[in-house]
């Protein structure tokens, strides 16, 4: 069984942008005006924009020459080798579904629990995921539409909140040219990254869209409509409430509603922190369980994590495999409150691939000259290089400013070097032994693999 391809450019930018998108991303906004003076976050969120846009032209490349939902696992394979290839991707699935997921699921609790404290935080989680899960399995289409109408629509209600803010405070901004030192910028752009973190895992997608170059379409799309959201809306609530009081919130967007708009306030933007877990949950799943089945299809994963709905065509034993994992970590997240941790960790981890992905392009400009590559990044190599030496850059910047991030990503990146040397081996040998005419009599989605 293969997947089926239905998807249209509207639902990759909903699902690009829906990744990133998330409550925590807030969280991350106030960190970013926080390391810089007055309201200048703008000027940072902008850099970090900027910065991700080398990173899409790099994964726009390995994507035209490599479609397949196997994303940066594949890429880095054919660049490097296969132990860095499954080590780094598995690491990055690792802390992208723990960062998500948990800073979400800790944010989304504390926001109900406040609403309505008779219902145990836990149970919203359990719900909210039951209910994306049970879109997914019935179907790409119909999660996709779902992805489309909460992302547009969220969009739109914070560029309103933002610039009515701005609007009922006169647009009176604190010193909004003048950042201060090249440390503070420095960091705020750094942990800024964070806010544009899985923008593009939509590259799963490939194999799902209806024409290969919407994913890189998708993706600047995606990056320029948040780069302008986020900027509107950080500078409003910075405009409007002291930085500390937002520091100090789980949820500072919730403050920032309630201090403009009172109760109204209050409760539209709990509507908008509810949707938007929603849709990032919903987003993560779509991509991520893609991700998995087509591990599983090249043995990485165990080959369960392949199977694929003859009715729904959807990869339903990677979804429900999710839903198991964001129930656990959610759980875990809500008991240690350890969620600001994860913001950091997976800011730091998002900057090591964006390095090594500019390093891929590089590697395969050299190794494969004469492949075709419908997308190809302009000026030679100083999008590639650049790539490499300014996320290589911020993420020693990151793991410098904060041991214990460094401590979480080096047991992370050890427990899957040892996954790699043990259990990937047996699963390949086992493989072979259960089909012995496998390489006489490949399968249709593996030559399409094997042939880029």
């Amino acid at each position: 069984m293969q997947l089926k391809r239905v998807l249209t450019l509207r639902t990759i930018v909903a699902t690009s942008a829906g990744l990133c998108l998330a409550s925590s991303s807030f969280v991350a906004a106030t960190m970013v005006a926080n390391y810089v003076l007055g309201d200048t976050a703008w000027i940072a969120i902008l850099i970090g924009g900027a910065l991700c846009f080398l990173a899409a032209a790099c994964f726009s490349e390995l994507n035209g020459i490599l479609p397949t939902a196997a994303g940066i696992r594949l890429y880095f394979s054919r660049a490097f080798n296969d132990q860095v290839s499954i080590a780094v991707s598995l690491v990055y699935m690792l802390i992208v579904v723990l960062g998500v997921v948990g800073v979400e699921s800790y944010i989304l609790s504390r926001v109900l629990n406040e609403a309505f404290p008779a219902i145990p935080p836990y149970a919203w989680i359990v719900v909210m995921l039951s209910l994306v899960t049970a879109m997914n399995l019935r179907g790409i289409k119909l999660a996709g539409v779902f992805q489309d109408v909460v992302t547009y629509s969220l969009l739109a209600v914070l560029v309103f909140i933002g610039v009515f803010a701005l609007y009922k405070n006169g647009f009176q901004l604190e010193a909004p040219l003048s950042p201060g030192g090249a440390v503070g910028v420095v960091q705020a752009v750094a942990v800024g990254v964070f806010l544009f973190v899985g923008f593009e895992w939509v590259t799963p997608l490939v194999e799902e869209v209806t024409q290969v170059k919407q994913i890189s379409r998708g993706m600047m799309i995606a990056l320029g409509v948040l780069s302008v959201v986020y900027a509107i809306f950080t500078v409003a609530m910075t405009a409007v409430v002291p930085k500390e009081a937002l520091l100090a919130a789980p949820a500072p967007q919730l403050l920032f509603a309630r201090t403009i708009l009172g109760d109204f306030g209050a409760s539209l933007m709990s509507a908008v922190i509810l949707a938007t877990s929603l849709k990032t949950f919903n987003a993560g799943i779509i991509s991520v369980s893609r991700f998995m089945y087509s591990s599983a299809r090249e043995h990485v994963l165990p080959a369960i994590f392949s199977r694929v709905s003859t009715r729904y065509f959807t990869p339903w034993v990677s979804i429900l495999a999710l839903f198991a994992i964001g129930l656990t970590v959610s759980a875990v997240t809500l008991a240690t409150n350890r969620y600001m941790a994860l913001v950091n960790l997976a800011a730091a981890v998002t900057s090591i691939v964006y390095a090594l992905v500019g390093l891929a392009v590089i590697s395969l400009r050299r190794r494969m000259p004469e492949e075709p590559r419908p997308y190809l990044i302009p000026y030679g190599y100083l999008i590639p290089v650049l790539t490499t030496l300014v996320f290589a850059f911020l993420a020693v910047a990151l793991l410098a400013s904060n041991l214990w991030v460094l401590a979480y990503l080096s047991v992370s990146l050890m427990v899957c070097l040892v996954y790699v040397n043990t259990a990937v081996p047996y699963l390949k040998k086992k493989h072979q032994a259960r089909r012995p005419s496998a390489r006489r009599r490949p399968s249709r989605t593996a030559e399409g693999v094997e042939g880029k």
